[in-house]
């Protein structure tokens, strides 16, 4: 593994005893990375010798603030994160009164192909590093000069496309030598890769899994999310049932509304049927209006959350941060490109 910081604990460590340093010395590493250094000679309690061999053999990558937007609004932070390949992705940091949240990209575009997401409009360009899904939170913390207590990976890519990288992140943050985050203190977010969400499953993490469910037929999820082609809503529900049993933990069904689409009372009824016997709610999203959608935000988004609440179901409308920012996932990324390639079709 090329990278150190996508390293764990115990393989750094084995990693600096094959270099000839002693085993402690993974440890002081390993904190000082997690710290955010951007430069080895910032290990205070290491030797300049081991840093030598480090630099050379390790060369340590940052991520650089292409793009910062704060929304006077709220205080919401969004970061557009320049990669060492020149890629772009996006962070943004939100601020609730039980702490500060960071919302991490997990890949570089996305293919999954939703249709009212801005992230899916260019595609898949390259899965991120564990490391380069660290760094996220390790520079926002930096960056904002604030503490970051909680953790959802829910913006550029889908967690489950990239799950192995994914996994590592989580051992990584969650490492008390490093940042400390606890897996309840992260959610994951995925639009219905099957096989990702049993695995998830069997390792019986302790994390809040979101599921973007947006529609409960699949006739309309299909429509909206590829994705339903290849796991059906059926199979969607069944996995969340089996998640639900194995692991305990109450599921959060996102649920963008969609003008015409996926708003009508039955559809709130088939939710409420086939969420019977499983612990979870559902978060109602007021759609985000991308210019390249023909799809519009519900005129029915009250009138859907009292019908799913005369269920006996537990609704909430998610709280809109960031609006005058494109705080949006993927909004602000795409407008980096558009003006790049302006400015290349003007030269």
């Amino acid at each position: 593994m090329s990278e150190l910081k996508s390293m764990t604990l115990p393989e750094l460590t084995e990693t600096l005893r094959a270099m000839g340093e002693p085993a402690f010395r993974g440890k002081q590493v390993f904190t000082w990375l997690h710290r955010g250094i951007q430069s080895y000679d910032k290990m205070e309690n290491v030797p300049k010798s081991l840093r030598e061999k480090l630099t050379q053999a390790y060369p340590l990558v940052i991520p650089g603030v292409a793009r910062k937007q704060v929304s006077r609004q709220d205080g919401t932070i969004k970061y557009l994160w320049e990669l060492a390949d020149g890629n772009c992705v996006e962070s943004v940091l939100m601020r609730y009164h039980h702490g500060n949240t960071v919302c991490v990209s997990t890949q570089v575009g996305c293919r999954m192909g939703c249709a009212f997401c801005a992230s899916a409009i260019a595609g898949k360009i390259r899965d991120l590093t564990p490391a380069e899904i660290l760094d996220q939170v390790i520079f926002t913390q930096l960056n904002a000069g604030e503490t970051v207590s909680n953790i959802v990976l829910m913006g550029i890519g889908e967690p489950l496309d990239n799950l192995d990288a994914v996994l590592r992140f989580l051992e990584l943050v969650n490492c008390p030598d490093g940042l400390n985050i606890g897996m309840r203190h992260i959610s994951l977010s995925t639009c219905g890769l099957v096989p990702g969400i049993r695995r998830l499953a069997e390792l019986k993490l302790q994390l809040t899994l979101s599921v973007s469910l947006h529609a409960p037929d699949s006739e309309t999820r299909s429509r909206i999310m590829p994705v339903n082609r290849a796991y059906d809503v059926e199979e969607l529900f069944d996995a969340c049932q089996d998640y639900f049993r194995r692991t305990g933990r109450r599921i959060s069904f996102e649920y963008a509304m969609i003008d015409g689409v996926n708003d009508h009372d039955w559809q709130a009824d088939l939710i409420a049927k086939k969420l019977r016997g499983m612990s979870g709610h559902v978060n109602l999203i007021p759609l985000n209006d991308v210019a390249e959608s023909p799809l519009k935000p519900s005129r029915r988004l009250p009138a859907f959350q009292k019908r799913l609440e005369s269920h006996g179901l537990t609704a909430t409308v998610r709280r809109s941060l960031g609006g005058d920012i494109d705080a949006s996932c993927g909004q602000l990324r795409r407008k980096a490109m558009e003006e790049a390639q302006k400015g290349e079709d003007s030269q």
